[in-house]
């Protein structure tokens, strides 16, 4: 146990992790030279795409080091804040962590959250100064930032580049000396913890997990505490670029277990194994629940896929613990789901993957986060859906959701980035001088605000350069109403939205020229209304397409002309009362890009 390594790569979005990941493979010769490509740990082609990292990625490498062998478990983690739930968990099951800070960027908001989950949980942190083979890095700066981040000692911050392979071999010295070996026991009972899971269709649910006391053998016969469900380990193993079968797995490695599990619910990731003969006293803690952010209603748009949705998102659930569904119906789009998710790249993202890696066809409703309803005599209702409101005069107040936001920038964006938030409601609590040009802006801002456009916006008005970090704070009482929109008079439960009072006004009239570019004509007029209650606040209409009925009159009696528009009216006045709107899916995503 004593050669044993476990760390992780922590940094802010794009400062080369996967890049460092790739080189630290290279020089450990876990990776053929004909294996090797970039972002090899990135294994789904959204992730290659898009370059970022949207799964944690487990990879053991061989070391040796002053004449003996080393076994580094590393895990490459996400750096954008809706996946920083894959960052908490791989977290959870390391020793030590690489600090990647980007010699060009310098420090930035997702970095100072990472290192505070890093020092919660102990772990050594190693500094790395990346991409210092760039024209623009400004190493002695950044070192100052890393210094005063950290209280290290500028001797301790590595000098290396993902690119050239600068600085990788005393990066993996260093783990070796700095990073403590796990510890366990390896003769205790056996106590793993599940840090991911994956879904395989033919040998059923894949568990990864790391062991903290004992070791697991091949054919033993294992129990899961949380769900009580008893197994037969069929093959146990190590993760290299592919699973490699062993007889047995130590303490303190990291490895996968297969036992033929075939429903998703069996496996809950932070749950315990332990052995059936020789259980252990209890499970682990330290792995918090996952609390959504934003909820949007996703729904099949064939009625009849709605049980294959359901398969796909436990499919999809498995490998991305922190999605969670709940069934839900609407009058518009017939049964569906309603989904939190972590934001809205992570919905995006998750929306991508359905169409992707399972063929469903879904439509997305508009998003948005949880208020708590208090009725007249006290009582207390979370509601996700503008649908689940209780009928306006029992309601008391409603609270929303506020969270602390840190935003880091360039002195120079501060006015555009105060106007922002201060036009989103928010509060501004602080704001501090990290070092000569850049500063750190605490906000407190109301979630709903932030859900649809906000990180856009801030990027844009600051050219890139504002950082953006966010927890949930707490509930406040607000104004909030519900704002309908109708379609000939019907209600389309999919496109209202829970609103600020203030905003409502704005929001309606902007909702309805909007759908007015997007709904098809009929042959009727179709009135757009937005609506508080009863009180229409805003209107467009979809003009009918027109046919001249009279045009085969030539000359005669007006009353004959009279006599054919009289039933085209009638026939106008019938299509109406059963003539449906058509909304295309394109309605619904127009919504969340109103500017």
């Amino acid at each position: 146990m004593k050669n044993i390594r476990n760390f992780c790569i922590i940094a802010h979005i794009d400062h080369g992790k996967s890049t460092l990941a790739d080189r630290l493979l290279e020089y450990t010769h876990t990776i053929d030279s004909k294996d090797l490509k970039d972002q090899v740990l990135d294994n789904m082609d959204l992730e290659r795409e898009r370059g970022i990292t949207i799964k944690s990625h487990a990879i053991q490498m061989e070391y040796e080091f002053e004449g003996e062998k080393y076994i580094l478990n590393l895990i490459d983690t996400p750096g954008h804040v809706d996946f920083s739930y894959e960052v908490s968990r791989s977290i959870a099951a390391c020793e030590g962590a690489l600090l990647v800070v980007d010699a060009a960027q310098g420090i930035q908001a997702q970095t100072i959250s990472n290192v505070y989950m890093a020092i919660e949980h102990d772990l050594e942190i190693i500094p790395v100064l990346n991409k210092i083979d760039l024209d623009s890095a400004m190493p002695d700066e950044v070192e100052d930032q890393i210094v005063q981040l950290l209280g290290c000692d500028r001797s301790e911050i590595i000098r290396a580049s993902g690119k050239t392979g600068q600085g990788v071999e005393e990066i993996l010295q260093t783990i070796v000396r700095r990073v403590p070996p796990p510890a366990g026991d390896p003769d205790a009972p056996l106590q793993a913890l599940i840090f991911d899971s994956v879904f395989n269709p033919f040998r059923g649910i894949i568990a990864y997990f790391k062991i903290v006391n004992g070791s697991i053998g091949k054919g033993e016969l294992v129990k899961f505490v949380a769900t009580g469900k008893e197994y037969e380990a069929d093959e146990v193993g190590v993760l290299k670029l592919d699973m490699v079968p062993r007889d047995r797995v130590e303490c303190g490695d990291v490895g996968y277990i297969i036992s033929g599990i075939k429903t998703s619910k069996e496996v809950k990731v932070g749950d315990t194994i332990t052995h059936v003969k020789r259980p252990c006293d209890k499970a682990i803690s330290g792995f918090e629940e996952v609390k959504p952010m934003v909820f949007a209603g996703v729904y099949p748009i064939e009625s009849e896929d709605f049980e294959n949705l359901r398969s796909s998102l436990e499919k999809l659930q498995l490998n991305d613990a922190s999605l969670t569904f709940q069934p839900e119906s609407s009058v518009a789009l017939g049964f569906g789901f309603r989904c939190g998710f972590l934001g809205l790249l992570h919905m995006e993202i998750v929306q991508e993957r359905l169409e992707r890696e399972f063929n469903m066809d879904v439509i997305t409703t508009v998003p948005n986060v949880s208020y708590r309803v208090y009725d007249k005599k006290g009582n207390m209702k979370e509601v996700h859906n503008p649908a689940g409101l209780p009928d306006p005069a029992l309601i008391e107040r409603i609270e929303e959701p506020f969270i602390r936001s840190s935003i880091i920038t360039n002195t120079t964006y501060i006015g555009p980035i105060m106007t922002l938030c201060l036009g989103k409601r928010g509060v501004l609590i602080k704001q501090e001088y990290i070092s000569g040009d850049r500063v750190e802006i605490i906000f407190d801002l109301p979630l709903g605000e932030i859900v649809i456009d906000f990180y856009d916006k801030l990027k844009s008005i600051s050219k890139g350069y504002a950082s953006f970090d966010y927890h949930m704070h707490d509930f406040r009482p607000s104004k909030l109403v519900k704002l309908d929109i109708l379609l000939n008079g019907e209600p389309v439960d999919a496109l209202s939205t829970l609103t600020h009072i203030d905003n409502a006004q704005t929001f309606g009239r902007r909702m309805c020229e909007k759908l007015k570019e997007l709904i098809p004509r009929q042959q009727f007029d179709i009135a757009i209304q937005a609506a508080i209650g009863a009180k229409i606040i805003a209107r467009e209409t979809v003009k009918a397409v027109r046919k001249d009925v009279t045009a085969k009159c030539y000359g005669g009696d007006i009353s004959r002309k009279r006599k054919l528009l009289e039933k085209q009216k009638e026939g106008k006045k019938r299509m109406k009362q059963i003539g449906s709107v058509e909304v295309p899916q394109k309605a619904f995503l127009a919504v969340l890009k109103l500017d």
